[in-house]
């Protein structure tokens, strides 16, 4: 997993496909994009933009992804992401599901929290798991960007 701010990206020794993602980050303009789902690199690198409401953190499942890592990026709001490693001691809510890849935990051991602010960024790889949108104060209203990124891309 990896923490930081869309300002601080020059080139910090990422693999390509993550500056790919990060530069798209960087150069759309979110504020005019409508919600949906946006090719980068053919089903490779793909965004999915995201208006979402924050929810109590007990009302969200963790989950895990096998064949793409996530890069999100908060656009604006503000959010908390519950974060711990996948050490495989979770039980499992919903299987993994191939298509839409990706497995549901009923809960997650040791388990952090990121606080997330307009610019923030994580990049979470398939042994972290992660639980997006959880209430960070109070229920507020974000835009969130996640670029998807086949793990044959790194």
């Amino acid at each position: 997993m990896y923490f930081g701010h869309i300002s601080n990206v020059n080139n910090n020794g990422f693999p390509d496909a993550i500056n790919i993602a990060l530069a798209y980050l960087t150069n759309t303009d979110f504020d005019t994009l409508p919600a949906g789902c946006y090719e980068i690199k053919e089903r490779l690198i793909f965004a999915q933009v995201l208006d979402l409401e924050t929810k109590p953190k007990s009302e969200i499942l963790p989950e895990v992804h096998r064949r793409y890592l996530d890069v999100q990026y908060l656009h604006s709001g503000q959010e908390r992401i519950g974060i711990a490693p996948d050490l495989g001691n979770n039980q499992i809510a919903q299987a993994y599901n191939a298509e839409r890849d990706i497995l549901f935990y009923q809960d997650a051991e040791n388990e952090s929290e990121l606080i997330m602010r307009k610019g923030n960024f994580a990049i979470f790889f398939p042994e972290d798991i992660h639980r997006p949108a959880c209430i960070d104060l109070q229920s507020s209203n974000i835009r969130k960007v996640v670029v998807k990124i086949a793990i044959s891309e790194i």
